[in-house]
């Protein structure tokens, strides 16, 4: 059943409504927060909307990069998958 949680994100409060673990709502509200901190920290910005869509910006820019990352290390993984059975099949051939 789902619960409203309320969140706190860049000094609003926000009630949001989730079939998923209440700490995991918090969680991932106080990472948005803390983003949208560190951009207005660093360019010295007050506007809310603005300082939402560089945090925004900064967070799809992790996600992409580590799609990318896990991309990589999957085609590594299934490299390695068909060496090894390569020289499964081998080893069973007796060569």
């Amino acid at each position: 059943m789902a619960e409203i949680i309320r969140v706190e994100i860049f000094g609003t409060e926000y009630p949001i409504k989730g079939d998923v673990d209440s700490d995991y709502i918090e969680k991932v509200a106080r990472y948005v927060d803390k983003k949208m901190r560190e951009v207005a920290k660093e360019l010295s910005l007050v506007s809310p909307s603005k300082v939402a869509i560089l945090a925004a910006m900064d967070i799809t820019d992790e996600l992409f990069k580590a799609r990318e990352e896990g991309k990589k290390y999957t085609i590594q993984f299934e490299s390695r998958v068909e060496e090894l059975n390569r020289k499964l099949k081998r080893k069973l051939r007796g060569e």
